[in-house]
């Protein structure tokens, strides 16, 4: 029987991530994190472990938004397909979410056909997307190994004429990838390089195609060439050029434009005394220049009819000492560095371990460009996209266009398409009710113009417009982001935008920003935001005196154990609402977690009363469970006026009480132990102060 995939459900609520489980487990292992940082640890060294990811937004430690970036950053969301699990539902959360990579967005509470639905409908959708580019890999890769054989036939019928093998041609492609690769790690001096390595790599092996015009008596003489003998050798170069400059209807391919540069200037050297045209430092073009030191670099250590092989280390070291013409200086630092990687690799490539490597990694990259000729799937694979698009406008609330410049036409989102009582494609937009009704015309007409002017480095604008909303005017905001061609002459094809009501908004992010400060299930204030209005109310307040009391629930694992969790958080409540009729508007009450809280006040030398009232009140029973508290409290005093001191003192006091019985409460006191009472006989005398 075949093991259970497994899902990776990320929520601090245990009730959440039960619900979850009981919900999935039938078909899936469920492997549960309290917190972004947990989930971190698990996907560190087995993120292909798991199918799918269930995550919330809202997590103490390091949130679901922070854990998306990190995935992001170690390329784990590659593996892991995540779906956002929620009740967080405004639209910068829903955006926030795609843009960090999820695929779903399920809203709580949750309903477990849809949950289940979505969850298997997202594993499959990933798991044939994943197919189906294996499948366009696997056929770029073959039309790329077709490619680069037709090359190396051409090449290598050169070296046969050459009475060599054809190993030369091998060498030359991993020398001069090698090169280029640590070139474009130490200098952005030539800024295409690093799109065009797999291009050049493959031109380099045409470097030599030029020999074919030379006689073989010439080619395959073995001792020394005459000097008529050598002028007609280094014709090859130019001939060489001609070749490639003569294929019909082809001038232009970036492939033929990098033959080219290098047949013709392979042999032209740094200081100006090479050939054929005697060029000299960055006139020779920067492909040329690296597959010449890579040409000598293989010369020197490979048998010729006329020679022997040089040991690598002695040719390295001719190389940088100047015995073998003059090269630029940054390409010598190349070599040097890449010396010890030089000599592995050509061990490597000589067995004829490489070409297949080779061909896949230029597979994967004419992949990420897109270059595959695999319309049926691509289409498919768009028609996921454009669901998906369709899927968050609608959840986003916010009218989405697209505006395309040439035919003009504007498409709505589905949602706002409704919201504007507008159809969904608009011909003509700029006359339309769109461009003159629900914009002024003259505000459309200079958003166009703004967006035309950008640039593709710089391609966001916003701005706020009044606008006719079904007959209402209102201010909105609208932000797009042209969208360029990026070619040598970038063109420009139109933008996408979205129209937010300004008033909506702020009512949307001041509701986010009451959220961000409170806990979700009592309302108090969370501990982050507690900890931020003490220490402000500290430091405003120099000269009143105040108490801060910290505790939590005596036994309250049983009430989660023998009565459930949903109970369990309806005595959290109710403690909550407890401390809420016990204290006043200017006094400050958070959860911290669990069943964990504080609660700080003001005092007027009537601490003891305070606390021992807040300890009476939270004693009672609630439904047949008995709520009582171990409770620790600290004041402040002229050397210890900051929040992180009265925390630790308060901590201490609970603790105490804890290790003796429970049930108590005490004032911290400086350098004095004592021991709470167990809980037993009048609570009115546990929590005086020793």
């Amino acid at each position: 029987m075949s093991a259970k995939k497994k899902i990776l459900v990320v929520d601090d609520s245990e009730m959440n991530r039960s619900l979850l489980s009981d919900m999935l487990s039938n078909e899936f292992e469920i492997i549960e994190a309290e917190n972004g940082m947990e989930a971190s640890v698990l996907l560190n060294n087995h993120s292909s472990e798991y199918c799918l990811m269930l995550l919330d937004i809202v997590m103490p430690v390091m949130d679901g938004f922070e854990l998306l970036a990190l995935m992001n950053k170690n390329n784990w969301i590659k593996d892991v397909p995540v779906v956002m699990i929620s009740a967080e539902t405004v639209p910068s959360y829903v955006e926030r979410a795609y843009d960090l990579g999820v695929l779903d967005y399920i809203s709580r509470p949750f309903d477990e056909r849809i949950v289940q639905r979505r969850v298997t409908s997202t594993i499959m959708l990933t798991a044939r997307q994943k197919e189906l580019s294996q499948m366009v890999a696997d056929q770029i890769y073959e039309k790329e190994k077709d490619n680069r054989l037709m090359i190396e036939i051409l090449s290598n019928l050169v070296e046969f004429r050459n009475g060599e093998s054809g190993l030369h041609v091998l060498h030359i492609y991993t020398l001069t990838e090698l090169l280029l690769r640590k070139l474009v790690s130490k200098t952005d001096r030539y800024p295409s390089l690093k799109k065009d390595i797999h291009l050049i790599c493959n031109a380099s092996s045409l470097h030599d195609i030029g020999k074919i015009a030379v006689p073989s008596e010439i080619l395959n003489k073995p001792g020394r060439l005459t000097k008529e003998e050598f002028e007609i050798m280094k014709t090859h170069s130019a001939e060489g050029a001609k070749i490639l400059e003569g294929i019909p209807l082809r001038a232009n391919e970036p492939l033929v434009q990098y033959g080219y540069q290098i047949c013709r200037w392979h042999h032209e050297r740094y200081d100006g005394k090479g050939y054929p045209d005697g060029l000299k430092g960055e006139e020779i073009p920067i492909a040329a220049q690296v597959v010449s030191l890579a040409d000598v670099y293989d010369a020197l250590t490979s048998k010729r009819v006329y020679k022997d092989a040089i040991p690598h280390e002695t040719a390295v070291e001719m190389i940088l000492n100047g015995e073998c013409g003059t090269f630029n200086p940054l390409l010598l630092e190349c070599l040097t560095d890449i010396k010890d990687q030089l000599k592995r690799e050509l061990r490597v490539s000589s067995s004829g371990r490489t070409s297949e490597l080779e061909v896949m990694s230029s597979a994967e990259r004419m992949l990420e460009k897109g270059d595959a000729d695999v319309s049926e799937r691509t289409f498919r694979l768009l028609e996921h996209e454009r669901m998906k698009y369709q899927f968050f406008a609608e959840l986003a609330q916010v009218v989405q266009f697209e505006y395309t410049a040439i035919p003009e036409i504007v498409v709505l989102s589905e949602w706002g398409a409704r919201y504007l009582n507008l159809p969904e494609t608009i011909v003509n937009p700029r006359e339309s009710a769109f461009g003159a009704g629900v914009f002024q015309q003259e505000d459309f007409e200079y958003l166009l113009e703004r967006l035309k002017s950008t640039t593709p480095k710089s391609p966001v604008i916003e701005g706020k417009y009044l606008l006719n909303i079904n007959g209402e005017q209102r201010w909105n905001r609208v932000i797009c982001r042209a969208m360029w061609v990026e070619k040598e002459d970038p063109e420009y094809e139109g933008a996408i935008g979205k129209i937010v009501d300004i008033h909506e908004d702020m009512e949307k992010v001041k509701d986010l920003e009451m959220r961000a400060e409170h806990d979700s299930l009592t309302g108090l204030l969370n501990h982050k935001a507690a900890k931020a209005k003490i220490s402000s109310v500290l430091e405003e307040s120099p000269e009143k005196q105040f108490v801060l009391i910290m505790f939590d629930l005596d036994k309250f694992k049983d009430a989660n154990d023998v009565y459930g969790h949903l109970f369990g958080d309806e005595v959290l409540k109710c403690v909550a609402d407890i401390i809420r009729s016990s204290i006043r508007s200017a006094d400050i009450a958070a959860r911290m977690g669990g069943d964990e809280y504080i609660i700080f006040m003001e005092h007027k030398n009537t601490a003891q009363l305070q606390v021992s009232r807040i300890f009476e009140k939270l004693h009672r029973i609630y439904q047949g469970f008995e709520i009582r508290a171990s409770m620790g409290a600290a004041c402040t005093t002229p050397e210890k006026r900051d929040y992180d001191s009265l925390f630790r003192m308060a901590d201490e006091a609970m603790y105490d009480v804890k290790r003796n019985g429970r049930g108590a409460f005490r004032f911290y006191e400086e350098g004095k132990g004592s021991t709470a009472d167990n809980g037993q006989g009048d609570r009115s005398q546990k929590g005086e102060k020793q």
